[in-house]
């Protein structure tokens, strides 16, 4: 009996463990879990790349958000130079709504981003056909124990932009054009043979009523002259 009951303690014990691993294994997930829907975002938008002229302008956009908020949020730019990365610009947010201090290390490149509205873009100015590749906007926020966030920008330099072939919309706007002038004339077509006809019975009513006041005024004197004949001399 003693034997038993020892192996009934120890399995129950055992169950018990494995309850209790479950449910912080269960735990550690959900934590995970909400970190992560939580945690920093890095992205570029809607699009990932642009083509541009050599010579131009032109934006390399990178917005952030975190619901958990930050606090010194690391962030920079890199190019990736054939493998090697080149260091844009680099600055730390101490807190949210604190424009940052940003470093420069590229004299065609202005920050153009506000904490205020959690974007850190920059600008590069003059571009060449060497300017062409991947740009890096990279992110770390201590609250998340420096987990490390990024987003790729990819730039596509051309000497003159393509040019759009807009055949088919031409054909399709002379098409509706023609066929909506074809409907209005039309329309203006039927107007005009409504508005003649409508004369048209306007003036036999108006025919056929006077032809109606002749035929009663005449049988009226026919019906006259024949009562003066048939009266007798006195």
């Amino acid at each position: 009996m003693a034997s038993v009951d020892s192996t009934g303690g120890s399995s129950v014990s055992g169950r018990l463990r494995s309850g209790d691993l479950l449910h912080a294994g269960l735990a550690v997930a959900l934590l995970l879990g909400a970190w992560s829907v939580g945690g920093l975002e890095v992205t570029t938008g809607k699009v990932s790349s642009i083509e541009a002229m050599n010579g131009s302008t032109v934006l390399l956009p990178c917005i952030y958000s975190s619901c958990i908020g930050i606090k010194n949020l690391y962030f920079n730019w890199h190019y990736s130079d054939n493998g090697t990365m080149v260091k844009l610009c680099e600055a730390v947010i101490p807190i949210e709504g604190v424009e940052p201090r940003v470093s420069i290390y590229h004299e065609r490149v202005e920050f153009v981003g506000s904490s205020k509205s959690n974007n850190i873009s920059i600008l590069l100015w003059n571009i060449t056909f060497e300017d062409e590749g991947d740009y890096i906007c990279f992110a770390r926020n201590p609250k998340e124990k420096n987990r490390n966030h990024s987003a790729v920008f990819t730039l596509y330099v051309v000497d003159q932009m393509k040019e759009v072939d807009n055949t088919l919309t031409v054909i399709i706007v002379s098409v509706l054009g023609g066929v909506i002038g074809l409907v209005i004339i039309v329309m203006v077509i039927k107007a005009l043979v409504v508005h003649f006809l409508l004369k048209d019975d306007e003036k036999n009513k108006e025919c056929l009523v006077s032809s109606s006041g002749n035929d009663n005024t005449e049988n009226g004197l026919s019906g006259a002259k024949a009562d003066n004949k048939g009266t007798p001399k006195a």
